[in-house]
């Protein structure tokens, strides 16, 4: 049995709304509300939605970018969200967080070498006139040249940005990594060698992922886990074998049946939602999901459904399961 590496409870993160002269707090975005899940040593979970859904808020939260507004975040048995300043520090080379646009995470007036070692030196892992071997080496290891060391971040392509992104991450020497969207812009050539580069990293440096993403097919090619989010609360989660062969979630199935397949001679059933994605500073009464659920009865209007254990560690949170 692997470790338990993270546990999320009942993780909230609500954003103000601010209106008038005096800029009064007159409501709350619930962009996460009440999100529970683990996550193993070695594991790859894979949190899925539409835009808006609150992944990368729960990714940032997670990493304490975002500080939570209820629940607990335990890395280890520590509470992140708990630390002191001090202890928090001493924490941060072993949880990383690679960036959706690999862009606008580098600063563009430091050289790439300096983007990827200047967390080396302040954390005191070596000295400045150490941190170019080092950095050459984890650049060999993202697959990029020695001579990428001295060039600035817009003389990139895409690909070659979200490369050094992972490296940035990776030269801290972490044990857990949340990717939020790494391949969303890139091409699916590029895609597919940053999704080798990511599982080649995993199996040779026992690393734990939480990948976040809207592109399931991806998904379904890199992670062990399965989590789906739906206007800031889980719905379903499941391995990706019994979420991908058995959804029991009508949003999942929804979701699963936009999923092209690369035959031409095969077609799946689409599921066409009617309706908006409500708004998450007024969120629907019951199940967020009975607005546009094609099989909502008045119990999903009602009352919010349980996330329980179907068995087989599946979980649901629907009335109709």
């Amino acid at each position: 049995m692997s470790e338990q590496l993270l546990e999320v409870k009942d993780l909230k993160k609500y954003f103000p709304i601010k209106a008038g002269v005096f800029q009064r707090t007159v409501g709350h975005v619930k962009a996460v509300d009440g999100v529970s899940f683990t996550v193993k040593r070695g594991e790859t979970l894979g949190l899925v939605g539409e835009s808006g859904c609150g992944k990368s808020t729960v990714g940032r939260t997670i990493v304490r970018l975002y500080d939570k507004t209820e629940g607990s975040v335990l890395y280890k048995g520590q509470d992140i969200h708990e630390l002191p300043k001090k202890e928090l520090r001493k924490l941060r080379p072993k949880m990383q967080l690679v960036f959706q646009d690999p862009f606008s995470s580098l600063n563009p007036r430091l050289k790439v070498g300096e983007s990827i070692g200047e967390a080396l030196v302040d954390h005191g892992f070596c000295s400045p006139s150490e941190m170019r071997e080092k950095v050459l080496t984890v650049l060999d290891i993202c697959g990029l040249a020695p001579y990428h060391y001295d060039r600035y971040p817009h003389e990139f392509s895409g690909g070659q940005r979200q490369r050094i992104g992972i490296a940035r991450a990776l030269i801290l020497k972490p044990d857990f990594i949340v990717l939020d969207e790494p391949v969303s812009a890139l091409d699916v050539s590029i895609q597919a060698q940053i999704i080798n580069l990511l599982t080649d990293l995993q199996e040779r440096q026992e690393l734990t992922y939480l990948f976040i993403s809207h592109d399931l097919s991806v998904v379904e090619h890199i992670c062990t886990k399965v989590a789906v989010m739906y206007l800031g609360s889980m719905v379903e989660m499941a391995s990706r074998d019994e979420l991908f062969n058995h959804p029991l979630h009508p949003y999942t199935k929804a979701l699963l049946s936009a999923v092209p397949i690369p035959d031409p001679t095969l077609k799946r059933e689409r599921i066409i939602l009617q309706g908006d994605i409500p708004s998450p500073a007024n969120p629907p009464k019951g199940c967020k999901f009975h607005t546009r659920c094609p099989l909502a009865t008045d119990i999903c209007r009602e009352q919010v459904p349980e996330f329980r254990d179907m068995g087989g560690n599946h979980f649901v949170a629907c009335h109709l399961v």
